[in-house]
């Protein structure tokens, strides 16, 4: 019997906490030591991550940042149950048992340079590390970052210093990092941030991809992360477009890494529908194997 794709690529590092940031909206971003996760993570995997020694239960968590060099990854969290809640109670100094990186990621295509990356709430951190990398892979990818979110953004927000065609005049907010970074985003909420496009963030990259000619349209890849209906969403944008989507999932997880199965989602394959587990089979699809009912 041939080895399943995931097995040997998958590690436990015995992970110490490196630092504790804060947001409003009970939002936090643990950068935690764990170099055989940061070697081998890509765009869109994950990491099964203890949340405190009397807790036996881990949860999976994108993974936002990481540097291989150094050996440290960065998770970013929004507390949703008690799980979540002991994890932000970690301290610089503290262990975390990190499993991981787990999942299929994404893949961009050097045949379709501009990227449009789209995140919604805990779907931002996979956007931010997707960005990073198509970054450091030089000027052959364009990437734009969209980000929507209903309660204050996980940074502080700023005018951005990058123009970007055929977005709304009033929509100026970015993720300063990104901007640093000579990678354009831009913000969408409708909670009445300043800056921010007020709307959801699929209709923010509907407008864009209308101001796009058929020839800007075929250089144009959707990823995407966030919750599901946004992801819907996003796939009918795509279809209306006629461009290709790739979406990372949300689902609860148990083992997080194939064996009981928890997390299947029907998906449509060639061959069919099929029931694919969103840990290891994912967590990224094609949108429109996702959802292929996404009304265009």
């Amino acid at each position: 019997m041939n080895a399943r794709p995931h097995r040997g690529t998958i590690f436990v590092d015995d992970g110490e906490v490196l630092s504790v940031e804060r947001h409003p909206g009970e939002q936090f971003i643990l950068r935690i030591a764990a170099p055989h996760c940061a070697g081998a993570a890509t765009p869109g995997s994950f990491a099964h991550v203890t949340c405190d020694p009397l807790l036996p239960m881990r949860r999976p968590l994108s993974i936002m940042r990481v540097d291989r060099e150094a050996g440290w990854i960065e998770l970013l969290f929004k507390i949703v149950g008690p799980g979540l809640r002991l994890l932000s109670q970690r301290e610089p100094g503290d262990r975390v048992s990190v499993l991981g990186p787990i999942g299929r990621g994404f893949t961009p295509d050097p045949a379709r340079p501009r990227c449009l990356l789209i995140g919604g709430g805990v779907g931002i951190p996979p956007m931010i590390f997707l960005a990073e990398a198509l970054r450091d892979r030089g000027t052959t990818f364009k990437p734009l970052v969209l980000m929507g979110s209903e309660i204050p953004f996980p940074f502080r927000t700023r005018p951005s210093t990058i123009l970007v065609p055929g977005i709304t005049a009033g929509a100026i907010a970015c993720m300063p990092l990104l901007d640093d970074w000579g990678i354009p985003s831009r913000l969408a909420s409708l909670a009445g941030y300043p800056g921010c496009y007020e709307g959801y963030v699929t209709a923010l990259a509907d407008e864009w991809l209308a101001t796009l000619d058929a020839a800007a349209l075929g250089e144009i890849t959707i990823f995407a992360c966030g919750p599901t209906p946004m992801l819907e969403a996003t796939a009918a944008v795509a279809r209306r477009h006629g461009v290709p989507c790739q979406v990372s999932l949300e689902e609860f997880m148990a083992c997080a890494v194939g064996g009981c199965a928890g997390c299947a989602v029907r998906v449509v394959t060639p061959d069919g529908p099929a029931m694919k587990r969103v840990c290891v089979d994912g967590p990224v699809f094609p949108a429109e194997a996702v959802f292929p009912g996404a009304s265009a």
